[in-house]
């Protein structure tokens, strides 16, 4: 896995915790909005919006840099508009990442070809 690869999955991985998080308070947010008198929905739907955007450039700069396919690309996408999906998009770009540098590595000191 080259540098620019790791950096897009990192990017990637980076945000969409917080975008997940930011997503279930718009949800909390939006039940408090219609129960209380509490409303913080303008705000926490700015914060989630520009999340969500950099979630999409992110998702779509390591589509383009680690080249996955139409089901892998279309699945950390749906994951994206799922209200707890960033979680699980972390963790397997987490795996993916270590195991892409795991198999860079192992190329590099000769102890697989390709």
């Amino acid at each position: 896995m080259d540098f620019k690869t790791a950096t897009a999955l990192r990017r990637l991985r980076l945000v969409s915790a917080p975008e997940a998080v930011s997503f279930l308070l718009l949800l909390v947010c939006s039940v408090l909005k219609r129960t209380t008198d509490f409303n913080a929905v303008p705000v926490m739907g700015m914060v989630h919006g520009v999340l969500f955007i950099l979630y999409v450039v992110f998702w779509a700069d390591a589509w383009n840099k680690t080249k996955w396919g139409w089901k892998t690309a279309a699945l950390y996408f749906v994951l994206s508009v799922l209200p707890t999906g960033g979680f699980f998009a972390e963790r397997m770009l987490k795996r993916e990442s270590e195991s892409g540098v795991i198999a860079a590595r192992a190329r590099r000191e000769g102890v697989v070809n390709t």
